[in-house]
């Protein structure tokens, strides 16, 4: 059940009774209970703390604030959490592996050991799957607005998505650029009404439903996209090009036998318990249907909860 780690001065014999991991805000909300609870707590993240939702421009149906955005939001959750007493390593996991008596995690660097594990890697983003799609990442394709928004300031952007994501990205990015086209492949917005409703303040925004980009032209950089409209193909001349068609699980470190949904979600029960001793999931990653920050917090709070009772 004991880790150890041997850098950033920590002691060798340090105890990890719970591993967290990905620091969204389903895993910042497990390792607040988990550590409250005297549990010695590692959460693992690859990237940067907040997740998906740190990315977010504004975020206005979270209890207790009007308004704010996301990356202030999981910033306090962070802070709490390490004042709790919640370890963050930032490294990826490569490997989790059962044990007879707990988990073995391998990461880029280094080994660990612990009695349980808290899965809250939420989600990656989708792609298009067109030709050009990787080779112009990164020079005009972009799946993070409020990263990569502020290269197009005066520039003519489109956004692929009916979603929230898509919506805020849109939102955000009509602030800045001269130019914006929001691209649905159907006459209906997955978007609440409310969030649709604030597009219309936008007059450089150009709406184009039911259709879908089919090609994508440049060789240095992103030039201009071919959108199938209906029966007709058009192509539009862009800046750049900001994707948001959702997310899709990756377990690739999984050398655990759990059960997953249909779609590669982890399944679990009331408690967050899936089909294996010590292992709970919580957040994007399971398969849940109503994906909110606030959901997710819901979620590693009864996570969290289930370790300590466990």
């Amino acid at each position: 059940m004991f880790g150890k780690i041997s850098f950033f001065g920590y002691n060798n014999n340090m105890k990890i009774d719970i591993a967290i991991i990905g620091a969204g805000p389903a895993g910042l909300t497990a390792g607040i209970f988990t550590s409250r609870a005297g549990l010695k707590t590692v959460c693992f993240e690859k990237l940067a703390i907040g997740g998906q939702a740190a990315l977010s421009y504004e975020i206005a149906n979270y209890p207790g604030f009007e308004s704010i955005s996301g990356f202030d939001l999981t910033q306090k959750m962070h802070a709490q959490a390490e004042s709790c007493g919640t370890t963050f390593i930032y490294e990826s996991v490569k490997k989790l592996k059962k044990l007879k008596n707990g988990f073995s995690i391998q990461t880029t660097e280094n080994r660990y050991l612990a009695g349980k594990i808290i899965i809250a890697c939420g989600c990656k983003t989708r792609k298009l799957g067109l030709e050009n799609e990787l080779q112009l990442t990164g020079r005009g394709i972009s799946y993070c607005a409020s990263c990569d928004g502020g290269f197009f300031k005066n520039k003519v952007v489109a956004v692929v998505g009916g979603g929230n994501t898509a919506v805020e990205d849109v939102k955000y990015l009509a602030r800045i650029a001269k130019k914006v086209y929001l691209i649905n492949r159907s006459q209906k917005f997955r978007a609440g009404n409310h969030a649709i409703e604030q597009l219309k303040k936008f007059k450089n925004l150009e709406i184009i439903k039911n259709a879908q980009v089919k090609k994508l032209f440049g060789a240095e950089k992103l030039e201009k996209i071919s959108v199938l409209i209906g029966d007709e193909t058009k192509d539009i001349k862009v800046d750049g090009l900001f994707i948001a068609i959702g997310y899709e699980p990756d377990l690739s470190f999984l050398d655990i036998d759990v059960k997953l949904d249909k779609y590669g979600y982890i399944l679990v029960d009331e408690k967050m318990r899936t089909n294996v001793d010590d292992l709970f999931a919580c957040g994007d990653i399971t398969g849940k249907s109503f994906k909110q920050v606030i959901t997710a917090c819901a979620d590693g709070a009864i996570a969290g909860n289930s370790c300590i009772e466990n």
